[in-house]
């Protein structure tokens, strides 16, 4: 197992003052805040308009969409936007121009009822789904080249901020969407949600203009590599044409990043590691899927979910994921990852708790502060973990297509909570033991190819 190399809590703590890093928060908020979008606000929104548990554990499905990003990482990497490219650059460009689908979205949301249009606003939904994956790819392959290659303690406290970032631009936009939601539901406007989704409108705003701050760097060397591949690809080939080199260009895009990792780690561990990032976060995300649901059910108000489970959290959450960071730079990455998973699973049982007790703003405070401090710690040592997996020749498709295998154990499994709670009779104590024991094979996975996975830790 690979060990950073110990050093004073000061020094460690100093990497968080790189200027680099407050753009890598900035990058995570843009990637935080569509999740509140299609997450909870989606799901309170449907919930409180009278569909059903099961339906919108359903609607989740839309976040199957993540886990197929990486099939067009490749033609988001090398194709450039018209006018957007030349003046705000390649990877901001792909970023602003998903950023206004979103825009766009969040008005077609206002205009309608989910009661009488429930497919139309899925299709939304679902479009906001698909122009958040796809901004994603370029917001992480960003974010990594902000950093040196072999800047391990410097990619671990990257990954710590970039965590910050998307928690910060999740808590932040569901306080503003609850807090909204709330306000405008007392005054009488029956269609607050509606009204809610363009106020958020205004986050998108300002973030577009924070990113036009983040510098784009390492892009010709990039396209440098990728050409050197396809030239392989090329020799193949006894004369060149159209076909051929269209055939280049696809097997470039598309069997370069594969053929690196598979080569790189192994086909063993190659398998291993991606059946981990598959399992290693699905208990998190069945608890994280209903949660808002149980808050509801327990007797708790929009506001008490704002303040505990979003500003509490957020803040929670922005203090222990700088914290896991440290400890992930001290300590190394797959000791993080073992730790994480402990103790991920021993906070969802203080939901079990939680549910059996009845309410209690005590007990839900002591259980969403130990979620979001399991979240972020696993969060930040998951984001490093892939991090340093990544070859920068191919880093949005490699790195797309390992969190996208990692949103597709969450979503395709977690998309059945609803039912789940269902099948259990409204069983939350049992349905949170559980999610506590969904952690275990992906650590039994992890176990048994620790000594083998290579790292570019320094």
């Amino acid at each position: 197992m690979l060990e950073i190399k110990k050093q004073s809590f000061s020094q460690t703590f100093s990497i968080y003052l790189d200027k680099r890093m407050l753009k890598i928060l900035l990058l995570g908020s843009i990637s935080g805040f569509p999740w509140v979008l299609i997450g909870s606000s989606l799901s309170l929104w449907l919930k409180e308009d009278g569909l059903s548990r099961s339906t919108v554990g359903w609607a989740g499905l839309i976040f199957l969409v993540y886990a197929f990003n990486y099939l067009w990482a490749p033609l988001v990497d090398r194709i450039q936007i018209p006018f957007l490219t030349k003046k705000v650059g390649h990877r901001r460009g792909w970023i602003i121009l998903m950023q206004l689908l979103i825009l766009i979205s969040l008005f077609l949301w206002s205009i309608i009822d989910p009661s009488e249009n429930l497919a139309l606003v899925i299709t939304v939904g679902l479009l906001i789904a698909i122009a958040s994956a796809t901004q994603d790819i370029t917001v992480d392959a960003l974010r990594i080249e902000q950093i040196g290659e072999h800047e391990g303690k410097s990619m671990a406290a990257g990954a710590a901020m970039a965590v910050v970032g998307w928690w910060s631009g999740y808590k932040l936009g569901g306080v503003l969407s609850l807090f909204a939601a709330e306000y405008l539901q007392q005054a009488g406007f029956e269609n607050y949600w509606q009204l809610t989704f363009l106020i958020l409108g205004i986050l998108i705003i300002l973030m577009n203009i924070g990113l036009m701050f983040v510098d784009e760097v390492g892009s010709l060397e990039r396209q440098d590599k990728q050409k050197e591949f396809d030239k392989l690809i090329s020799r193949k080939f006894e004369k060149e044409n159209l076909f051929t080199k269209f055939i280049t260009w696809i097997g470039g895009t598309i069997g370069g990043p594969i053929v690196s990792f598979f080569k790189k780690n192994g086909f063993s561990i190659a398998i291993g590691i991606l059946s981990f990032v598959f399992l290693f976060k699905v208990g998190e995300a069945f608890l994280g899927r209903m949660s808002i649901i149980f808050y509801k059910e327990i007797g708790f108000s929009k506001t008490d979910i704002a303040i505990y489970s979003k500003t509490l959290g957020w803040i929670t959450t922005v203090i222990f994921t700088l914290l896991g960071g440290l400890f992930v730079i001290r300590s190394g990455v797959l000791k993080a990852m073992f730790l994480a998973g402990i103790i991920m699973a021993t906070t969802n049982l203080l939901f079990s708790v939680l549910a059996w007790s009845g309410k209690s703003e005590l007990l839900f405070a002591i259980a969403v502060i130990f979620d979001d401090i399991a979240a972020a710690f696993a969060t930040v040592a998951f984001v490093a973990f892939i991090s340093l997996l990544v070859d920068r020749a191919y880093t949005a498709t490699q790195y797309a297509l390992l969190a996208s295998i990692g949103t597709a154990g969450r979503t395709t499994l977690a998309s059945s909570s609803g039912a789940l709670v269902d099948w259990l009779n409204g069983d939350w104590g049992t349905f949170f033991v559980l999610t506590a024991l969904m952690v275990i094979p992906s650590l039994i996975i992890l176990w048994t190819m620790k000594d083998k996975i290579k790292l570019s830790e320094k």
